[in-house]
């Protein structure tokens, strides 16, 4: 079982406890390494953005996060994770425990080929939710702000809703099981631009009650949404191509004042 426990102060991050930390994170499928010791620290009710360009290890470390790369046959995590401090790997700790703490929204909306009220009340129901289901639901397309949208037909198909709707009721579903974090990988670079502000908008109100970390290579949503924002970039190693964390900060000091002149290079569009 995870336990909330307070962690460590920062004094470089100055804001509130730190929920994720990570200490020299490797993280390798096969022989080939992937990522390289990555240490950052993540607070508590923040938007923590990864930028970089593709193959730099962002959603790789994301994935870390929630345990999803246990499902990837051969992959292996070296360092420590630590969810407040509660070691995410260590023998005891069960990986579905974690991602009850630790949700998920991917990259491509992907709701279950179920209604709109049973996205919501299947993983309550699978995590023996004992509350009243239909308030949960409505809780959650609320959070969302899709409950006015929906709420005349919640026994439709979820697949039957707009790209954006979709996107908002993915992350409904994942709210609904009341996680610590949201992870989310890309989550507006399938959506049109209006759809995209909704859902920005949306993240800057859940952060109230969430941690939010993000993957997006959009520099302009990096730039005005995100508390925190880590760059990370690439090598070119004997085993192919290896991610690493170069530098990471408030996102307007990263943005206007970064310390490595590729991180300069990145945020300015000179390469990317």
């Amino acid at each position: 079982m995870i336990e909330s426990t307070l962690s460590p102060n920062s004094d470089f991050l100055q804001k509130g406890e730190i929920v994720l930390k990570t200490e020299n994170v490797s993280v390798f499928y096969g022989e080939f390494k992937a990522l390289r010791n990555v240490s950052l620290e993540i607070p508590q009710n923040t938007i923590f953005a990864f930028i970089g360009p593709s193959g730099c290890g962002k959603t790789t470390l994301l994935r870390c996060f929630n345990r999803t790369n246990d499902c990837i046959p051969g992959a292996r995590v070296e360092g420590k994770i630590n969810f407040y401090q509660q070691n995410l790997y260590a023998d005891e700790v069960d990986a579905v425990s974690v991602r009850r703490r630790i949700g998920m929204v991917f990259q491509k909306p992907n709701p279950f080929p179920l209604s709109i009220y049973d996205n919501i009340a299947y993983g309550a129901a699978v995590n023996h939710y004992q509350g009243n289901m239909d308030s949960l639901v409505e809780r959650s397309l609320r959070r969302v702000v899709l409950w006015d949208e929906v709420k005349d037909r919640l026994k439709q198909s979820g697949l039957s809703l707009s790209g954006g709707q979709q996107q908002r009721l993915c992350i409904a579903r994942a709210i609904a099981i009341e996680p610590s974090v949201v992870l989310m990988d890309e989550p507006c670079s399938a959506l049109d631009p209006i759809s995209t502000l909704k859902i920005e908008e949306l993240m800057q109100e859940l952060k109230e009650q969430y941690t939010i970390v993000i993957v997006t290579h959009n520099m302009q949503q990096a730039a005005r949404m995100a508390d925190f924002s880590a760059f990370f970039n690439v090598e070119t190693t004997r085993g192919g191509k290896t991610g690493y964390l170069v530098e990471y900060n408030r996102t307007q000091l990263l943005f206007n004042g970064a310390k490595e002149e590729a991180t300069r290079d990145y945020v300015s569009g000179r390469f990317g």
